[in-house]
């Protein structure tokens, strides 16, 4: 009797599981994107020129402890590539100059400066479970 409930149970739960996915139109993605500070209005403006919406968050950061800018845009599935797409048109990598002076250093001489890259992205897709617009 006990397996026969726990089989009930199972069927039951494959069953809704089944019915949920059947239900889902489209599969939504959050796409989340760290970019340069340069960048992020370039790259906000050609997502909304798109028709996506985007939220931006200001972080900081990474190896220089620069400003950065997170943005935020959910998507359908079949939508991620071309979000990627404008987000690397927009945000290309560069060098920069920057003082090489170390703040523990005792020394009193001046260091030379080094040229770091910077810009790109970092980008990640989290698949979403529901999407609710209020």
């Amino acid at each position: 009797m006990l397996t026969y409930i726990i089989f009930l149970i199972r069927t039951s739960q494959k069953a809704l599981i089944s019915k949920l996915k059947k239900e889902r139109k489209t599969e939504m993605k959050l796409v989340l994107a760290i970019v340069s500070n340069d960048d992020s209005s370039s790259v906000s403006k050609a997502l909304n020129k798109n028709g996506f919406i985007v939220t931006k968050l200001a972080t900081t950061g990474g190896f220089l402890s620069l400003g950065n800018t997170t943005m935020i845009c959910g998507c359908n599935d079949d939508q991620v590539e071309k979000v990627l797409g404008i987000i690397g048109e927009q945000s290309k990598r560069r060098t920069q100059i920057v003082p090489a002076a170390a703040p523990f250093s005792t020394n009193d001489f001046v260091s030379m400066p080094i040229e770091v890259t910077v810009g790109g992205a970092t980008v990640f897709v989290l698949e979403v479970d529901q999407f609710v617009k209020m």
